[in-house]
């Protein structure tokens, strides 16, 4: 049924599910190795007391009916080596209702564990991979062609993640319309990389043409998604090339990953070699197809509206499995970087004299001196949120105080979360925070001192604080 299916698309369908399996792994192995300071038993937000006061239809997951830290790793490992093995080809050597059941059991696991991840889960990717997955589930794989109206629901969602970006810029921050934002967001944005540094120091011409082009190939591109090839591929490999600069100028987790993999699904593999012949799905796989379809267009309303209204909301989940969302980063960019610098002293008592020592984080800014390393696709959640906490202490209610008396109490599991603690053999008796202000340093501050950051100005975030 050449209307249902086309195997024009076994090679983008390829590159889509393996690519996709590779930002599952990614993603189970980040919730793996931090969710025990995080949401663990003794964690910071513990999932025992998010279930406790959370009903399963509202945050259905596996860890509503029982959870133990021994059963949230076995999920997330799990998850880690079965997405390793559809990288391997695993979903191709089984027959399709099974492949399609390994991916349904990827997009369940994931999906237990951003229900009960709290505000460590609350970003826009985590719905995108979800949401992403959901369709896979359904996507086919060696046995069938690809079928075409899954392929146009994978372009919905690029459109989604491309056209509400680039809506938000437009009906947000004045510098996005007067394309001077880039004179800032190098330096300020969550989590800059190895090369922010030098992206910030380009010409003030050359950041207006990156906005002007970010214009571009968010809200025009996105539209000849819907036309026919090649200018369907043309638009999706111009979004590709947009967000390999993306990775290349920050971190943002697996996001610019995974729309980069969303943008493989629409590329016409005949353009590059000749499709095989792959044959006609089975009646039953055609009418689960179609279902699914229409479910998708039916929860579709929602963010479709929300893309026209003038009150246009960011990374926006509809119902609690994330099956259709609205996203969008950056309505606003900050003009001044503020980090908060966390200390620690052995001293008993505080002084005009006190030493104090700083804790060094994996990604965030805090030596002046060490240029910002490169991490993504992987997310380091607490850093983030450290960013966000800079910003308002309201982003730290509901964890910075147990995260301070996790220091004190020189928890193991959070520690583990810090590149450096400066005290290796026994817990400081005192912990305070400070804002600093930082800014990325000139070329000849560079040359001169050696550092990639200067920073000034300190003001108190959080008095000297004992667990005495």
């Amino acid at each position: 049924m050449e209307w249902f299916s086309s195997s024009a698309y076994w090679l983008g369908r390829l590159v889509f599910q393996r690519s996709l399996a590779a930002v599952y792994v990614v993603a189970f192995t980040a919730a793996a190795l931090q969710f025990r300071a995080l949401i663990g038993e003794r964690g910071m937000l513990p999932v025992p007391e998010f279930v406790r006061r959370v009903p399963f239809r509202a945050a259905p997951s596996l860890f509503q009916l029982r959870y133990s830290d021994r059963l949230f790793a076995v999920c997330a490992w799990a998850g880690a080596l079965l997405a390793a093995a559809v990288v391997a080809g695993a979903a191709d050597a089984v027959p399709l209702w099974a492949a399609m059941g390994l991916w349904a059991v990827l997009w369940a696991l994931y999906l237990s564990i951003v229900n009960v991840g709290q505000t460590w889960y609350g970003f826009g990717w985590e719905s995108l991979l979800l949401e992403t997955g959901f369709l896979a589930v359904f996507l086919g794989n060696d046995e069938v062609a690809p079928p075409v109206v899954l392929l146009w629901l994978l372009r919905w969602v690029l459109f989604r993640v491309e056209f509400g970006a680039g809506l938000i810029k437009m009906r947000g921050d004045a510098c996005w319309r007067d394309l001077t934002c880039l004179y800032y967001h190098h330096e300020t944005q969550p989590m800059p990389g190895p090369l922010s540094w030098f992206f910030h120091h380009l010409p003030k011409p050359v950041h207006r043409v990156e906005v002007a082009a970010n214009h571009f190939v968010q809200l025009v591109v996105p539209v000849a998604l819907f036309t026919p090839q090649p200018v369907a591929s043309v638009a999706a490999s111009l979004i590709i090339c947009t967000q390999l600069w993306l990775v290349l100028s920050g971190n943002f987790a697996w996001l610019n990953w995974l729309t980069i993999v969303l943008a493989a699904s629409a590329l016409d593999g005949s353009l590059v070699a000749t499709p095989p012949s792959l044959p006609s799905p089975a009646l039953w796989y055609r009418i689960v197809v179609l279902i699914v379809a229409a479910l998708i267009l039916a929860l579709s309303y929602r963010p479709a509206r929300n893309l026209l209204s003038r009150g246009q909301r960011m990374n926006t989940t509809y119902e609690p499995l994330h099956l259709v969302n609205s996203y969008g980063a950056f309505g606003s960019v900050t003009r001044i970087r503020h980090e908060v610098v966390i200390e620690g002293t052995a001293d008993a008592h505080i002084t005009e004299s006190t030493v104090w020592r700083e804790y060094e984080f994996h990604g965030k800014p805090g030596d002046v001196r060490r240029l910002p390393r490169q991490f993504a696709p992987y997310h380091l959640r607490l850093d983030w949120l450290l960013w966000f906490l800079a910003l308002s202490p309201s982003y730290g209610y509901s964890w910075f105080s147990a995260f301070v008396e996790r220091l004190l109490d020189h928890d193991r599991d959070t520690l583990r979360l810090v590149r450096h603690n400066p005290f290796p053999d026994a817990p400081p008796v005192f912990i305070r925070a400070r804002v600093w202000r930082y800014r990325f340093t000139t070329w000849h501050e560079l040359r001169t001192t050696g550092a990639w950051w200067h920073r000034e100005a300190p003001r108190e975030f959080l008095p000297p604080t004992t667990l005495r």
